[in-house]
């Protein structure tokens, strides 16, 4: 696990002179970058550059697997002269490397890194679908003049790119990195925001690739090789190849799985991600998901095991006693961080440092990152997935009940029935609509009720109606918010998506089982666009290696396999990973309503912190910089400090963490 960062300027075709000096611009832009992620990496680094200076690699290393210098990077075959810098787990690594040794490859390391390079010299890019772990990586091959920019399946490890000029008028250069602060670290950025990915955050929370909250750079797909070669004759621009090589199959296209397959599978997932060469635990929130992956791992290594919790002083909220629980059961040793208001206020700054671009969440993720790390863990499992792949969520239930529902009425008619929510409710005095902003001097609801119209749109849509239940706004608030310049990208969102995004996550779904349909679209969003990233960066702000054995791709497609009716049933109870995984644990541990991992902010908004959030959120200047409108801004703030109904914690502290991040970021809307 490490931080990558790296420049590919013009890269001249076969024949042609490739004796150019590296840029000093270049090279420099690349320190800087590399040097913006030394968090990531602290036990070491390297840079490496090719010949003629139109590649260029850096590397922050957090030695997980061999420490020796064996496995330091930018490692190059020698050879092939193929050259890989590398972030991430290839958890089969050694199944891979036996098979290579069959074929009379030899090996100077024990890393999983050179068995990338030996991989690729035998089968192409390709090799890529043969990796099992959590990875994103840049390789250069100097045979075919080609960069390959690669993220695993599921999207686990973070890479952004953008394209700049070539500040010495060679054309083109892309620029990558495991972090968006990186990339803004090489001086080569404006450091504007994106009008469409303010609109996106508005939308989630979070912004939706592969747009990112800056202007001109992308977030890498899942499951996606961006491949860089030389330019056309005549052009001054790299060709640039973009492919998939993995999608998560539709149920109807997996093939059957048994639960006794599944045991098996998530066995030897869970063994492959317990293999390190540094302290090892596991986060433990006492649910059912973490209590799986704690079991199955002291089952493999019994006495030896490490659990890792957060509770809070106020015992209404403290889930910290059912983890205590389950560590007694499975033997581990535990360590219990509580965590009180006047700490995380104290701390608050910290946490946020760890935010790489704005979301609502991850920092609970950070103070448990923060504890394990303390406590000499360099790499700790997480039970992260079990929700969306076996239906913990009210969605599985609500959405396919809202689609059957919506089946009822004609076509064409749903949007004229959301429009007619909209009047009739703000007529009443319910205050649902937009109107309520400037007629009632208050904000309208945002939850349940106040997204009735938004539902009743969406009800023929099962992508809309997946995007609604978990807007943080209901469309009118987004506009009321939104001030010009990103109220005109509203419109080239569907349903708060890229258009390009939306259509994919439709033909995704297409033909597959209704809850399956949840899942996949759990999986690509609420886990791949906003649970990983926000992982990652919280994690790697303390150099911890998170890794999610319940997302293993393979495992991920054995689940696709198993029939609906007893993947998800009975509703919500995740039936399934407990025949799984708890069979030895007492059930009753779980028997109780789903709690969640998260922090009491929404207490604490109201009091320790209140102060420092109306400062943020009643700025007029730094509202307008991002893109909001000051006035209903401020009244979403009051109307949640005076408790009116239907604003939950997150709406708020969302537009806090945006306004902070532009802020300390020194990055605004363009003019």
């Amino acid at each position: 696990m490490c931080g990558i960062a790296g420049a590919v300027s013009a890269i001249p075709g076969r024949g042609q002179a490739t004796g150019r000096t590296p840029s000093p611009t270049l090279l420099r832009a690349v320190e800087r970058m590399s040097e913006a992620e030394r968090h990531r990496g602290p036990d070491g680094s390297g840079s490496w550059h090719s010949d003629g200076g139109e590649v260029v690699f850096a590397h922050r290393r957090l030695a997980i697997i061999d420490l020796s210098e064996a496995g330091a990077q930018p490692m190059i075959d020698a050879e092939t002269g193929c050259v890989v810098t590398f972030n991430g787990e290839i958890y089969n690594y050694l199944e891979i490397r036996a098979l290579l040794e069959k074929d009379g490859e030899t090996f100077r390391s024990s890393s999983d890194t050179e068995v990338i390079l030996k991989a690729y010299k035998r089968w192409g890019i390709d090799s890529v679908r043969r990796f099992r772990g959590i990875f994103a990586l840049a390789l250069w091959d100097p045979r075919r003049r080609e960069v390959h920019l690669v993220r695993d399946p599921l999207g686990i490890k973070p890479l952004y790119w953008t394209a700049v000029q070539d500040p010495d008028g060679g054309g083109e250069t892309v620029l990558f990195a495991s972090e968006i602060r990186a990339l803004a670290a090489s001086g080569r950025l404006s450091r504007r925001l994106d009008p469409a990915a303010v609109a996106s955050y508005l939308w989630h929370g979070f912004v939706v690739g592969p747009h990112t909250i800056l202007e001109d750079v992308h977030l890498l797909p899942a499951a996606s090789a961006l491949t860089i070669g030389p330019a056309a004759e005549g052009s001054r621009r790299n060709e640039r190849r973009l492919h998939a090589y993995w999608r998560l199959p539709s149920s109807g296209a997996a093939a059957a799985t048994t639960v006794e397959e599944l045991r098996d599978e998530l066995r030897h997932a869970i063994r492959l991600q317990l293999i390190a060469d540094v302290p090892l635990g596991v986060f433990l929130s006492g649910g059912i998901d973490s209590s799986a992956v704690a079991a199955v791992a002291s089952e493999i290594m019994p006495g030896a095991l490490r659990t890792f919790t957060i509770g809070f002083d106020d015992a209404s909220l403290d889930e910290s006693r059912y983890a205590r629980q389950v560590a007694e059961a499975v033997g581990s040793r535990h360590t219990e961080v509580e965590l009180t208001e006047e700490t995380f206020r104290d701390q608050l700054e910290g946490a946020f440092a760890a935010v790489d671009q704005p979301t609502f969440d991850a920092l609970n993720t950070y103070f448990v990152s923060r504890a394990a790390r303390e406590a000499g863990m360099t790499v700790a499992l997480a039970g992260t997935g079990g929700d969306e792949l076996f239906g913990g969520y009210r969605s599985y239930v609500e959405i396919p009940r809202a689609l059957r529902m919506g089946a009822w009425l004609p076509n064409g008619t749903h949007g004229l029935l959301g429009r007619a929510f909209d009047a009739g409710v703000a007529s009443s005095g319910r205050a649902l609509s937009g109107l309520s902003w400037g007629l009632l001097h208050r904000a309208p609801p945002q939850t349940r009720w106040g997204k009735l119209a938004d539902v009743v749109r969406a009800s023929h849509d099962p992508l809309g109606l997946y995007q609604v239940s978990y807007a943080l706004f209901t469309r009118d608030t987004q506009r009321a918010l939104a001030d010009g310049r990103v109220r005109a990208a509203q419109p080239a969102l569907d349903y708060g998506l890229p258009s390009a995004v939306a259509a994919d996550w439709r033909q995704r779904i297409a033909g597959s089982e209704g809850r399956h349909a949840v899942s996949l679209l759990e999986l690509s969003s609420f886990v791949g666009e906003r649970l990983l990233r926000d992982t990652d960066s919280a994690s790697m702000a303390v150099a911890l290696e998170v890794r999610v054995p319940l997302l293993d791709h393979v495992l991920a497609e054995k689940v696709a396999g198993l029939d609906p009716a007893r993947r998800f049933t009975p509703a919500r109870k995740k039936q399934v990973l407990r025949d799984m995984a708890l069979g030895r644990l007492d059930p009753a541990i779980f028997d109780r309503p789903k709690a969640g991992f998260v922090l009491p902010i929404q207490t604490w908004a109201r009091r320790g912190l209140q102060g420092r959030m109306e400062d943020v959120l009643t700025d007029p200047g730094l509202a307008r910089s991002a893109g909001l409108r000051p006035e209903p801004l401020r009244m979403l703030w009051r109307s949640f400090v005076e408790g009116r109904r239907g604003l939950y914690w997150t709406r708020l502290w969302g537009l806090f963490v945006l306004l902070w991040w532009c802020r300390t970021h020194d990055v605004r809307l363009a003019s």
